[in-house]
């Protein structure tokens, strides 16, 4: 969700990085269920260049399966998206998905994995 402490930490780690993703032939896209004014607010105030995608429906985030329902403390079942990471080749073929990930440092992770494929 653009603006909580998570989603800025990773969206700004990506962005600051972007032209390294460039020269490794990659193109980095955020997707999230917020608007496109909410994107465009939340890449005007936090300096961000990456393309940002919106999925109010959840249709993408389904299909990638970041989007499940949990139980919350109070016995309610509510939808939540789990921060999650794909790298896509050009044929469309899914060569690393990770769920859960940790925001602080993951887009240098993304990156060395990145080069890594390539190699």
């Amino acid at each position: 969700k653009d603006g909580t402490p998570g989603c800025t930490l990773v969206t700004t780690d990506f962005s600051d990085h972007e032209d390294e993703f460039v020269k490794c032939d990659c193109v980095v896209v955020g997707v999230s269920r917020d608007d496109c004014l909410t994107h465009a607010e939340f890449r005007d105030r936090n300096g961000v260049n990456i393309v940002l995608l919106s999925d109010p429906e959840g249709e993408v985030c389904r299909k990638y399966g970041v989007l499940q329902e949990k139980e919350l403390t109070d016995g309610v079942r509510r939808e939540c998206l789990v921060r999650s990471t794909f790298v896509i080749d050009k044929k469309g073929v899914i060569r690393h998905a990770a769920y859960g990930i940790n925001p602080r440092g993951h887009a240098m992770e993304v990156f060395d994995l990145v080069r890594r494929l390539r190699s």
